[in-house]
């Protein structure tokens, strides 16, 4: 997969770059929001497996926002093949494999705006950066290994832990994911990551973003995610993706406004209480 993102990151970083140098479109004139802030979630492909976040960006000034993330990614190692015993079955495994890795990361950085989009159909460009605590989840893997039963042709399955001296020819597939749960434990790391965010979004109001960078994984000792191969501490991964979510608007007119919205709101909820009330009491008395 990292040799598709090496084709990949060029092609995509050139083809917007020149969407933005060269595209022009019908005049925004939407009223600009000047302060505002960003919650969004992002789904992405990893060279190391899939991630998604959440991130809000919290205003510094016109073109730069604090990030803060929440991010789980599902880690592979580079060695993974995935195969299956089609003499029984098409039920896909990774051979060797003896754990299942998934992190959960804090994340705070920071995001700056180097090109602002000027018409509606323009394309802003950002690069961000973020760094942050890791709580890595590894959970083992079992498997439904075949056993003959002395019966020619018969065979019967158990579940078991990979074992490279037992288990060669004879797994049939994993068994159910929930088997292990029991045995999770936990690896704490440190992670980081830079990229760029191109936004295309026409409505001043959402987000619409591709985003793709480098990211960073570092623990300390090796994951042992395989039986056989050489596993390790330091991840690296390229990353592609979707951007979607919501700006909101931050300025002191508009918490104003929101303000005198949430008072009229109770107003008029307490006066339908009192109007239900006095009805109820009229209505008892008849």
């Amino acid at each position: 997969m990292k040799r598709i993102f090496n084709y990949i990151i060029p092609i995509v970083f050139l083809s917007l770059l020149s969407a933005t140098a060269f595209s022009q479109g019908e005049l925004d004139t939407q009223a600009k929001i000047l302060y505002k802030n960003e919650r969004s979630f992002g789904v992405f492909l990893n060279s190391n497996g899939l991630q998604g976040d959440f991130s809000f960006a919290k205003r510094i000034n016109a073109r730069n926002h604090s990030l803060y993330q929440i991010e789980l990614l599902t880690l592979k190692n580079p060695k993974e093949i995935k195969i299956s015993n089609s003499y029984y079955t098409n039920k896909g495994f990774v051979f060797g494999k003896t754990n299942n890795f998934l992190e959960i990361k804090a994340q705070w950085g920071k995001q700056t705006e180097v090109y602002r989009k000027n018409d509606a159909s323009g394309i802003s460009v950002k690069y961000f950066y973020t760094i942050g605590p890791t709580i890595g989840i590894l959970k083992p893997i079992y498997y439904e290994i075949l056993y003959a039963t002395g019966v020619p042709w018969e065979v019967y399955t158990k579940v078991e832990k990979f074992s490279t001296s037992v288990h060669q020819t004879n797994i049939y597939g994993k068994a159910s994911f929930l088997k292990g749960v029991n045995e999770i434990s936990f690896i704490p790391g440190a992670s980081g990551k830079f990229g760029f965010n191109f936004e295309y979004s026409k409505d001043n109001k959402s987000i619409n973003a591709l985003e793709f960078g480098i990211g960073a994984d570092i623990f300390p000792k090796n994951i042992p995610i395989m039986a056989m191969e050489t596993n390790q501490f330091f991840y690296l991964n390229f990353f592609a993706g979707y951007r979607f979510g919501r700006v909101i608007d931050a300025s002191e007119a508009s918490q104003a406004r929101k303000f005198k919205e949430k008072s009229e709101n109770n107003k008029k909820i307490r006066t339908i209480n009192k109007e239900q009330k006095k009805a109820a009491r009229l209505e008892d008395e008849f």
